[in-house]
């Protein structure tokens, strides 16, 4: 289960930043935010097997 939860908030990171990334071509304030979220959830993901 955890590993599943592992899996899932590495992508979903990885997804937010690479939306990131391209949202901050179009606009500058919801790329920013969007590359935070998704920072926070593949920093944070190491936290669930420790």
């Amino acid at each position: 289960m955890e590993e599943r939860s592992y899996k899932i908030m590495g992508g979903a990171g990885a997804l937010n930043l690479a939306f990131g990334v391209l949202i901050m071509v179009v606009g500058i304030a919801g790329g920013v935010l969007l590359l935070i979220s998704g920072a926070k959830l593949l920093a944070g993901r190491n936290k669930i097997l420790f």
